[in-house]
């Protein structure tokens, strides 16, 4: 996790904390666990799927979740769950509750 956040140049001290989940645990969860059959064909068990939260103290006030049929990892249309696309819902759920 410290070399991605490295490579995407993430102040170590900053906000940005990156967390890996190599048990799965968080996402079995968040039932984020990719189970089609496509990537348990090539080895790929356990995967998460491509996701975004956006939580206040704790509860969940947002969820995006990269995958389509066609797409079912994310890996092709990852735009609902990027940065834009989470700070666009941040900014719509701040907007509803004024």
């Amino acid at each position: 996790m410290n070399a991605w956040a490295e490579d995407q140049m993430i102040d170590p001290n900053g906000m940005i904390q990156f967390m890996g989940d190599p048990e799965g645990a968080l996402t079995r969860t968040l039932d984020m666990e990719l189970n089609h059959p496509g990537p348990h064909s090539v080895g790929i068990i356990g995967r998460c799927k491509r996701f975004a939260v956006y939580a206040v103290n704790g509860e969940v006030k947002y969820v995006a979740v990269s995958e389509r049929e066609d797409d079912p990892a994310g890996d092709d249309y990852p735009e609902d769950t990027l940065a834009e696309a989470l700070l666009d819902a941040i900014l719509k759920h701040k907007n509803d509750e004024l």
